[in-house]
């Protein structure tokens, strides 16, 4: 019970390394509010958990401010905020990206981690505590060809954390990261750009350990760094990837 009592919101928590954070947060105690917008998978994981949901776009400044006002209508406070949410791109070529795949990319990996700050910052701060986990990418330190700018929205990431650590310090809030290699979920076979066992082949050779990160995997180590068991540590990527960045 690591987590008793705190409030917790999880965004992109109907499926894969969400979905593993949220059933592992329930675990240890959390009350979480959980964020997707595949509101069909997001209601079916709600309710194995019996958890609250909000349907949400996180790309979108308005769907955050909602989230905001129905968070603390239903809490009156949030402890802890993690940053889950996340696509890609197919793997091509980085000058053939279209402007659409681009800015999607960077609205939801990016853009949604400053809104999350936008909104909810404001009372972490007059409150003095806080913590902010931010699911990063081993693509963010060591990137894979053809997944371009997919490696550059997870970089961005990486430093967004450090940025937000250093300043939050003096708040008590703490920020950290982690960085899976790719795992399974839905996202697998974009990575790979196909599902063949061929593929899977390559993509696992260069992951020292021979598997794939899970989502209980990212619900453990997410679950420690979300505890007052880590009171000591911000602005650290905490690298869950088998030994990939080696």
């Amino acid at each position: 019970m690591r987590l008793k009592n705190k409030v917790a919101i999880i965004t992109g928590s109907a499926s894969g390394f969400g979905k593993g954070i949220a059933k592992k947060f329930t675990e240890e105690g959390a009350k979480l509010i959980l964020v997707d917008i595949n509101s069909n998978l997001l209601k079916k994981v709600s309710k194995s958990l019996n958890q609250d949901n909000f349907v949400a776009d996180v790309s979108k400044d308005s769907n955050f401010k909602s989230l905001l006002k129905y968070s603390y209508k239903k809490y009156k406070t949030i402890d802890i905020i993690v940053n889950n949410a996340g696509i890609t791109h197919k793997p091509k070529n980085m000058e053939t990206v279209t402007n659409n795949e681009f800015d999607k990319v960077f609205k939801v990996n990016a853009k949604s981690v400053y809104l999350s700050a936008k909104y909810f910052l404001p009372r972490m701060k007059k409150l003095k505590k806080g913590v902010i986990l931010n699911v990063a990418s081993t693509a963010g330190l060591s990137p894979r060809p053809r997944l371009n700018w997919y490696n550059a929205s997870k970089g961005w990431m990486i430093t967004a954390t450090k940025a937000m650590a250093i300043e939050l310090a003096p708040h008590n809030i703490r920020v950290n990261a982690i960085a899976p290699v790719a795992g399974v979920t839905p996202l697998l076979k974009s990575f790979m750009g196909g599902d063949t066992p061929e593929k899977k082949k390559a993509f696992l050779s260069t992951i020292p350990i021979g598997r794939f990160s899970t989502p209980q995997d990212m619900g453990n180590a997410a679950c420690f760094l979300c505890s007052d068991e880590a009171s000591m540590i911000t602005g650290s990527i905490l690298e869950v990837d088998g030994g990939r960045c080696i």
